[in-house]
């Protein structure tokens, strides 16, 4: 299938997105992402890839740009994290209700203020309702995947769609990792083809005033598409798997078949709670774990299936809501729960902002936290874990 070998998650990223044989490459420089589109940079200078790379003045402009060449059908990339994310986000409703299949890498990093360069999920969880297909990856080969798998479903579903990895612990981590051959990679993703795109010889409009008469079936139209990008979400990574065996689900579950409680969970942090899963296990607590590989759309059934017959579970988000009953995962979780009959006690916790280490030791004590919600009455509100007094 290809060769494996020792690289930066950040510069496979890079390969890979060129594998996809990209037109354009729009994007601004904002640390832990910027190693991505330098490496882009790098390989359109040295004729390896045959694009339009746009250094823009802003990540504004970086997504004005993408819609507008998108529009036209070319295929395109940018890439960013946190505040650039935050300088995007008008834009990033434009290109999901135009169903431009862009694809987009965010090197997952906390919010201002106060300023902070590491890595938490209070980005993404930004832009949760902007219509944008949304995964996450755990390790760098699953990083390179989901590259491969967002070209594929963009262009099937025309929406577009955001590929997670954590800043600086996946983006500045040097991995073994596979990159397909090139021909499992023309076969998996085909040449764009758009029915509708802005062509001087077929003029059409984009971008129409909305009048009250028409915003609704529109905005109806655009959430039905929406909804039915999962099946085309599942279906690429069924055939993903056909051509290289490795497989991808929208929930995917860790020594859950006869769990009594298990943390759920999303990223790179994912792998050291398998630790903690397997150490409570020696001790015979009857543990597991959850993981949302696909975020938006959120899959339902898919989660609602994986918990099983646990009585706890913890949820463990990397962002904070405030003032609400929960973390952004929390309240999701509670809101798909009661659409069940299937109830476990959910504790929410808020761990490992910008950076901050959630260890081994750490998962341990979340998983004894969420035991002893069992005998609890529900709480409906979250805890920041790791507060030091």
């Amino acid at each position: 299938m290809g060769k494996r070998l020792a690289k930066e998650v950040s510069i496979a990223i890079a390969e890979a997105v060129a594998q996809c044989k990209v037109d354009v490459i729009s994007a601004y420089p904002i640390t832990p992402q910027t190693h991505i589109v330098e490496h882009l940079a790098e390989l359109v200078n040295n004729g390896e890839l045959e694009a339009e790379y746009m250094p823009v003045e802003s990540e504004h402009a970086a997504m004005s740009a993408c819609i507008g060449a998108a529009a036209t059908g070319a295929r395109t990339f940018t890439s960013t994290s946190a505040q650039g994310l935050l300088l995007m986000y008008e834009n990033l409703f434009i290109a999901s209700a135009f169903r431009l299949p862009i694809v987009m890498v965010i090197a997952n990093r906390s919010i201002s203020a106060p300023i902070s360069i590491w890595n938490d999920h209070s980005d993404v969880m930004t832009m949760r309702d902007s219509g944008w297909i949304t995964t996450f990856a755990e390790n760098g080969q699953e990083a390179v995947d989901l590259i491969y798998h967002a070209y594929r479903v963009a262009e099937k579903a025309l929406l577009p769609v955001a590929v997670n990895i954590d800043g600086f612990t996946l983006s500045h981590v040097i991995e073994p990792i596979e990159l397909l051959d090139q021909e499992l990679v023309d076969k998996y993703i085909p040449p764009l083809r758009m029915k509708y795109k802005l062509d001087p010889k077929k003029p059409i409009t984009m971008g129409a005033i909305g009048v009250p008469e028409i915003y609704t079936e529109a905005k109806k139209a655009q959430d039905e598409a929406f909804k039915a990008s999962y099946k085309i979400i599942v279906n690429a990574w069924k055939e993903f798997e056909k051509l290289t065996g490795r497989r991808y689900q929208p929930v995917e579950t860790y020594q859950m078949e006869d769990a009594e409680v298990a943390l759920l969970i999303m990223g790179s942090l994912a792998e050291t709670a398998m630790n903690a899963v397997d150490f409570l296990r020696k001790k015979g607590k009857k543990v597991g774990l959850l993981r949302f590989r696909l975020w938006r759309p959120f899959p339902l059934k898919d989660f609602l299936r994986a918990i099983g017959k646990i009585r706890a579970l913890g949820v463990i988000d990397r962002a904070v809501s405030h003032g609400s009953t929960g973390g952004p995962v929390g309240i999701e979780v509670r809101s798909a729960l009661y659409q069940s009959n299937k109830r476990p006690k959910v504790v929410n916790f808020i761990a490992g902002l910008s950076g901050r280490d959630v260890t081994v030791d750490d998962f341990v004590e979340l998983f004894e936290k969420t035991y002893e919600a069992i005998n609890k009455k529900p709480k409906f509100s979250y805890e920041i874990y790791g507060v030091k007094e």
